[in-house]
């Protein structure tokens, strides 16, 4: 889907940002076209994709329009008014209310051209509305920050009542005499799971590690892909923990000696609530228990800060605007799989089309599709789901993944017959994945007429803004390393992590490494001819699709990772 910027006439703060050097004429007749489209506003979008330092658009857009710029760091908090303005509206028109004075409410803002923004609150408080300027990623932040303080029950965690998480929870029986649900819902117990469960969200885990031992048992998260050890309570309380939160994942406390999976719901509020995945397993010295936090948010931040390239993104879309055909999304676990299909979901979740997935379980749940769980023991797996699928006028399937050769054959007749199939894959790169279906044993000519894309991806971890060092490496290391002499002739600057208050170790934040690769017409000739995945990795790469290595090596090059980290997450 590339985008035509031809017909565009740059004005007002677009225009302005290219005469203050911010953005070239391209980019910003491109970042406009997609911020109408997403209908945010132009700052807003240039902010998020990091097209431009916040802190400058500000300025310019002051200058624009002859206003002064807000510190909001500056700002007190105490000052700002409770409860004024909806929830709904500071979030969609990105402002804040800063402070009243009489009947009239100053809201700050970073867009000075959102006079709607103005409007809707004026109507919805009944107040008159001044607007102040201020930085977009600070406006950003202060109102997460301030929605957490006014809704939320994470505002002050080390002082919350943290016994009175609401969690949705189940009355089991007793277990055999070892331990009692009256034992489990003792409150120092309910206090230190409810803590470990919060202090995991606020500090951006993606999983908890509950883990016995024979002497000690202790508590990991898991931050930006690197686990981290933050507690080792006594091994006595183990029994205890593991079954305060198997009570709360609705599971049964007096079954030790098999694995268990369920779900946590995390009340924080009326209107706030986090979900974790649960799983049991028995091991020597008690039960394993690992929480994966699931983040409902991360699928609506759109395709563009998920770290694609621009051609890799292109490529992308004009997938998801095809009416048939099959997309893979292939990598180990917890490499963003799911983040990626649903990134796709979302742009495809229209009222048009008729969308229904299969997963095992489904991890985010969205409006609009219709989510199932697969459950073999009652017969309904992943096959049986798409049958019934193709019976229930779809338009757009995704399958959790393909495992077996029905699953397979069922989800190619799919694509072959109309349809636009998500799914995925546990393979290493996308040639490995054309291989592994026709290893277990779907026809060649099935799979290059039925699929058009696959990406494959990894989650490196970004460097901190704040404390990022350049770093000095020789000429003939880099070679080794895989960068081409027109790079490092080109010339850019290396950076290496250093850690400081505003991260964990030089790290805060991860990024998508990907290698997309389009079925062409040369590369389907292959396939039906079942080339080896070596042979079709080098046809991909003649035609210029990038592998896991080289997209690595380009988020080096751009400053957003390290040496170190591509290396760790990508190596030949």
């Amino acid at each position: 889907m590339a985008t035509n910027n031809r017909n565009v006439t740059l004005t007002g703060l677009a225009r302005r940002f290219v005469d203050d050097g911010l953005l070239d004429e391209e980019t910003a007749k491109d970042a406009f076209l997609q911020a109408s489209q997403n209908r945010i506003p132009l700052i807003t979008y240039l902010t998020q994709n990091q097209l431009a330092d916040s802190s400058k658009l500000a300025f310019s857009a002051a200058m624009e329009f002859g206003v002064s710029v807000m510190d909001l760091d500056s700002f007190l908090p105490e000052m700002m008014p409770e409860k004024v303005v909806d929830e709904k509206l500071l979030r969609k028109h990105n402002a804040l209310p800063l402070y009243k004075r009489g009947n009239r409410l100053f809201i700050a803002v970073s867009d000075p051209t959102n006079i709607q923004a103005l409007d809707e609150i004026k109507f919805n408080t009944g107040l008159s509305t001044d607007a102040i300027l201020v930085d977009d990623a600070k406006l950003r932040a202060a109102i997460d920050r301030y929605l957490e303080s006014h809704d939320s029950t994470m505002g002050d965690l080390e002082d919350a009542d943290l016994e009175g998480v609401e969690t949705e929870g189940g009355d089991h029986e007793d277990d055999d005499g070892s331990v009692s649900t009256t034992e489990v819902d003792d409150a120092p117990i309910v206090k230190y799971v409810n803590k470990m469960l919060l202090d995991a969200i606020r500090g951006g885990a993606s999983d908890i590690h509950f883990e016995p031992y024979e002497k000690a048992y202790r508590v990991r998260y898991r931050t930006d892909g690197i686990l981290k050890e933050v507690s080792r309570p006594s091994i006595k309380l183990a029994p205890k923990i593991s079954a305060r939160v198997k009570i709360m994942a609705q599971l049964d406390i007096s079954e030790r000696r098999v694995p268990q999976d369920g779900r946590i719901k995390l009340k924080l509020s009326k209107t706030k609530a986090i979900d974790f995945r649960v799983n049991t397993l028995p091991t020597l010295w008690g039960e394993k228990i690992v929480l994966r936090i699931l983040d409902p948010s991360q699928a609506q931040l759109g395709i563009d800060v998920l770290g694609y390239e621009e051609d890799q993104k292109e490529m992308y879309l004009e997938a998801l605007e095809q009416p048939q055909g099959m997309i893979l999304v292939t990598g180990p676990t917890g490499s963003g799989k799911t983040v990626s299909l649903y990134t796709g979901l979302n742009i495809l979740n229209t009222t048009e089309r008729n969308i229904s997935t299969a997963e095992d379980p489904a991890e985010i749940n969205l409006e609009g599709i219709n989510q199932v769980n697969v459950n073999t023991k009652v017969g309904l797996g992943f096959a049986e789901a798409l049958r019934a699928f193709l019976r229930q006028d779809p338009d757009v399937i995704m399958v959790g993944e393909i495992r077996d050769l029905e699953t397979a054959n069922i989800a190619i007749k799919a694509a072959q017959t109309g349809h636009l199939v998500l799914s995925t894959l546990h393979t290493n790169s996308a040639a490995e994945t054309l291989t592994r279906m026709m290893n277990m044993g779907v026809p060649a000519f099935n799979i290059a007429t039925s699929v058009s894309l696959i990406i494959a991806q990894r989650l490196g971890r970004r460097l901190c803004s704040a404390c990022k060092q350049p770093s000095d490496v020789p000429q003939d290391v880099l070679l080794k390393e895989g960068f081409t002499q027109e790079q490092i002739d080109t010339g850019f600057t290396l950076y290496r992590p250093k850690g400081c208050d505003k991260c964990n170790g030089g790290y805060k934040g991860r990024v998508g490494i990907y290698e997309v690769v389009r079925i062409t017409d040369e590369l389907a000739n292959m396939i039906m001819e079942e080339a080896s995945s070596i042979k079709i990795a080098k046809q991909a790469q003649a035609e210029g699709f990038r592998n896991l290595r080289q997209s690595a090596l380009m988020k080096v090059i751009q400053g957003v990772t390290s040496l170190e980290e591509a290396n760790r997450v990508t190596k030949d």
